[in-house]
């Protein structure tokens, strides 16, 4: 089974490898800093796409500027 450009041979050699490397409890903390880490940009991008009522505000006055 290919999971995109990943092969299942090399996702479970890259898991075999972080084991060795970390350590079990480790790779535990490393997994759950890096899914905060994931949760908080996606929540600063969605945050990014709402349009704040400073910006709103600010776009209206230059329109009014520009007549």
């Amino acid at each position: 089974m290919v999971i995109g450009l990943i092969s299942s041979m090399e996702l479970l050699l890259v898991i075999v490898v972080a084991l060795v490397v970390f350590g079990g409890s480790r790779l535990a903390g490393v997994g759950k800093s890096l899914g905060q880490s994931v949760r908080e940009f996606k929540e600063e991008v969605s945050q990014d796409k709402e349009p704040s009522s400073d910006h709103e505000a600010e776009a209206d006055e230059q329109k009014g500027h520009e007549k």
